[in-house]
């Protein structure tokens, strides 16, 4: 299994003869770029798609990818609306609530459910995005998730088991000991620490406490120092400091740059 970490939540997993995608979203408005984070060179041989919710940095470049590769979509049932009797999912790139696009091959499934896709075994995690504090210079405001708001729309995280090998990812989320509880020991844990000045998910502190009740193999801090707005740095954290607390528990963790991989 190789794991390849692209910023934000966006990885790449090549894990035998799957290549998944997780959350291919954009480059979140740093300094008005749009650009993919996942590279296009991937695109073409990507064998399936994984979304967590619908903000830009994880979803914008989701219906380009699924164009480009054939690979089905596999998301939150709340991104899909029957629409004039068609289905369609949360446009990537709409303003607001706008249910405009379709995707031709995808999967569904709601927290707490299970589905199989082609020998995987996919699970909906509990996911809950808090409020995103984004300032510009002077400038500040916060953006709440809520039933008329896109910020977190459709939040969701995976286990995926394949092969007597799990893979977790909690998505952008707050700390929810009691619904992840059940999970034990997967191979791989991918988790938030970025929270602490921006709050919309854990901060390093919080995700202790998670990888202390899931016990993983290995860990894979994640949604942290991403560029946001005009700051190459938007949701600070000590990654280092939360390595040496992580192997202090006897698991390992990995911290991987922009393009770095592990191999497992």
């Amino acid at each position: 299994m190789k794991i390849t970490f692209y910023l934000y939540n966006a990885f790449v997993i090549e894990w035998e003869n799957k290549k998944i995608a997780i959350d291919p979203g954009a480059l979140f408005a740093y300094y008005f770029s749009f650009a993919s984070l996942i590279p296009k060179s991937e695109w073409p041989d990507i064998s399936h798609i994984f979304v967590t919710h619908g903000d830009p940095d994880h979803y914008w470049h989701a219906d380009r990818l699924a164009k480009a590769s054939g690979a089905p979509v596999i998301l939150n049932e709340s991104m899909l609306k029957q629409v004039n009797g068609e289905k369609l999912f949360l446009g990537p790139r709409s303003k607001g609530l706008a249910f405009d696009t379709p995707f031709e091959k995808y999967h569904t499934l709601g927290v707490n459910e299970s589905i199989e896709v082609d020998g995987m075994t996919i699970s909906g995690l509990e996911a809950q995005h808090g409020p995103l504090k984004l300032q510009a210079g002077p400038f500040k405001k916060t953006l709440f998730p809520g039933p008329e708001e896109r910020t977190g729309w459709g939040s969701i995280g995976y286990e995926i088991r394949y092969k007597k090998r799990t893979i977790v990812n909690l998505a952008d989320t707050k700390l929810l000991p009691n619904a992840w509880k059940h999970l034990q020991s997967p191979d791989v844990l991918m988790l938030p620490i970025g929270g602490r000045s921006v709050e919309n998910t854990m901060d390093e502190d919080e995700a202790l406490q998670a990888v202390e009740l899931i016990k993983p193999k290995v860990v894979i801090p994640m949604h942290y120092d991403c560029p946001m707005l005009f700051s190459r740095k938007g949701n600070p954290a000590n990654d280092l400091r939360f390595k040496i607390l992580v192997e202090s528990m006897g698991i390992h963790c990995e911290i991987l740059g922009k393009g770095e991989s592990l191999n497992l």
